[in-house]
């Protein structure tokens, strides 16, 4: 089959095609033709020695990927059988090795595509869509009538998290750049701001949830605004020992959170997709061989929503 592997840590030359292989699937394991792959932040961080790359560096040949949607091929599972259409985020974290034409997947970690939604739509719905789940549903818990603020609205996991709020019943508020305005707006958000203009200083608390996937100083403001009693949830930096006194000092829950494999979660996500209640929104769709121009677009810092890479 043919892979992309990781050379060395580095620029984008560091990927390499290569064949490889048909992997070999265990007990209760599953083995996946890919159709379509999603490319996150940490896919980039990763190629350049940050992101998952300690968890991975001693596997040989190292193979990038999480998200993926595809054909069960063979299957060591009674729950899925050859000829499901399925997606999944695969082992997260560690190595999903997902950049491949045929990947084995724990059949714990799967959910059946819904047959409304494309192969492209269900695997940009993995990773960024667990991250929303885990962090507004699992940890933060949100409720209806809360107020909810979600940074950087427009990015991979921001246009789920709005979606998934707005979902639960919460009162949403959404931030992006002025030229994100109007698709942060056909999200479905209650209230916008551009955040490059807004004085976060000036503003009373009043959210009693909200998600951080900007990390540095964009904590601090989130600490100005959060109510006490309230959460916040960082996605890129997690919390330092100097923030973590000033937001409990606030009487406000900040913490850290990881998104992790979870076929039950996985199923959940389906069921909204499913039912129109979240759609992903693609930036841009690659092919297999432009995976080097899929890295360079998503760092070029302009997506909107996702990037997806699709094998014939």
């Amino acid at each position: 089959m043919k892979a992309i592997i990781l050379k060395a840590t580095g620029d984008v030359d560091q990927l390499e095609y290569i064949e490889l292989p048909i992997p070999e699937i265990s007990s209760d394991e599953v083995l996946i033709k890919v159709k379509a792959i999603s490319i996150n932040p940490v896919d980039t961080k990763t190629r350049k020695g940050e992101g998952m790359y300690n968890l991975m560096k001693k596997d040989d040949p190292l193979v990038l990927g999480w998200d993926i949607s595809g054909i069960v091929e063979k299957s060591s599972s009674p729950d899925f059988k050859t000829g499901d259409e399925v997606f999944a985020m695969v082992n997260f974290p560690g190595n999903g090795n997902a950049y491949a034409e045929y990947v084995a997947a724990p059949a714990s970690q799967l959910a059946i595509k819904p047959k409304n939604i494309s192969f492209e739509e269900t695997a940009v719905s993995t990773l960024a869509a667990l991250t929303a789940w885990q962090a507004l549903v699992v940890n933060g818990k949100v409720q209806k009538k809360q107020n909810v603020l979600i940074h950087a609205a427009s990015g991979g996991v921001g246009h789920f998290a709005v979606q998934l709020a707005k979902y639960l019943g919460a009162t949403v508020t959404g931030t992006s750049s002025e030229k994100n305005k109007d698709f942060v707006l056909s999200l479905g958000v209650d209230h916008y701001i551009d955040y490059h203009t807004y004085d976060w200083s000036k503003q009373k608390p009043e959210y009693d949830f909200v998600l951080d996937t900007i990390g540095g100083n964009n904590i601090d403001h989130s600490t100005e605004v959060t109510k006490s009693g309230g959460t916040i949830i960082s996605i890129p930096t997690g919390l330092n020992e100097e923030i973590i006194e000033k937001v409990k000092s606030k009487g406000i829950n900040g913490y850290f959170i990881l998104v992790r494999s979870n076929g039950e979660h996985m199923k959940e996500i389906a069921s909204l997709l499913e039912s129109g209640a979240i759609k992903p929104h693609i930036s841009k769709i690659f092919s297999f061989e432009e995976m080097k121009e899929a890295h360079l677009q998503l760092e070029s810092g302009r997506t909107v929503g996702k990037v997806v890479v699709v094998i014939p």
